[in-house]
């Protein structure tokens, strides 16, 4: 097995370890301040990773126009991506939204194709859309809304907003596989480091200016339960290594297929850890993901 489907199966197995930890402090803090305690939490760790990694390697990198464009818009993109959810969620579609936002790996795949010039085979498209429809199997198993309705509410606002997600996530994943690619470096692990870093600081910047003109006190809140930040923090920062490491090494359309595992680490977390019933729809769903994983695996 190539070492980068290794690194993504690690890295979504993280961020589900991470969802968990955000739902504990969603309870104390607002949904942005969750959100910053990935950023601000994860930037000094990702620093100490990257100052640890450059002791060891000096090789000369890019730092042009090319990656300080890519950087920077991978970032924005991802926080105006947790933008977009949380307006389907104060429309109440939340299942609807989350549905729809798993779109990003088929908008990846284009955007890939449009903004780095890589191509994807169309057996890979096939097994994006066997997983794709294996993810919405799982997200209908959550709904009370049945197939039909579904396939009919893309029209709603909740859905528009899931589909703005997906998009924006797709657009970073892309930037941030092209903002490493330019550094010219002869090593994936360095380059990804690099590509995270400066995200990171970009993110935790503009994420601290509107929470303290938007959201006054959060920030203080935040740091009083900074305990439990910085758990979410350490489990955003490991997961974004695997992410952005795989992200470096293969094509984003690819890595992001093969992220879709994390819906059955949540599937099993459910049923192992808090013995929810298995539906079938469930099952299914998740025969759909590995199937489409190893077609895209062996094609």
């Amino acid at each position: 097995m190539e070492i980068w489907v290794l690194i993504t199966i690690a890295a979504a197995f993280l961020q589900n370890l991470r969802n968990s930890l955000q739902k504990s402090i969603n309870s104390v803090l607002s949904t942005s301040g969750a959100a910053y305690t990935r950023f601000a939490f994860g930037l000094p760790l990702a620093a100490i990773y990257w100052i640890g990694l450059r002791s060891q390697d000096s090789q000369p990198l890019d730092w042009g126009f090319a990656f300080w464009g890519f950087a920077g818009m991978g970032g924005i993109a991802q926080i105006i991506a947790m933008w977009f959810l949380l307006r389907s969620f104060q429309l109440r579609s939340f299942a609807v939204g989350t549905a729809y936002s798993k779109t990003e790996t088929f908008q990846a795949a284009v955007l890939t194709i449009v903004l780095l010039g890589e191509a994807v085979s169309g057996a890979a498209f096939l097994a994006i859309a066997i997983s794709f429809i294996g993810v919405c199997f799982l997200s209908l198993a959550k709904m009370t809304l049945g197939v039909r309705e579904f396939l009919t509410s893309w029209t709603n606002k909740g859905a528009l907003m899931g589909l703005a997600n997906g998009a924006m996530l797709g657009l970073s994943a892309v930037s941030y596989r092209g903002a490493a690619l330019s550094l010219g470096a002869d090593s994936a692990i360095l380059a990804a480091a690099a590509t995270l870093v400066v995200a990171l600081s970009i993110q935790t910047i503009v994420m601290t200016v509107y929470l303290k003109i938007f959201e006054a006190g959060e920030l203080t809140n935040v740091w009083r339960n900074r305990g439990k930040g910085m758990l979410v923090g350490i489990a955003s920062m490991l997961g974004s290594v695997g992410w952005f490491t795989a992200m470096t090494l293969q094509n984003v359309a690819y890595v992001r297929a093969v992220g879709q595992v994390e819906l059955i680490f949540t599937f099993l977390t459910a049923i192992l850890v808090f013995r929810e019933r298995i539906r079938w729809t469930e099952l299914l769903g998740t025969a759909l993901i590995i199937a489409g994983i190893l077609f895209l695996l062996i094609e």
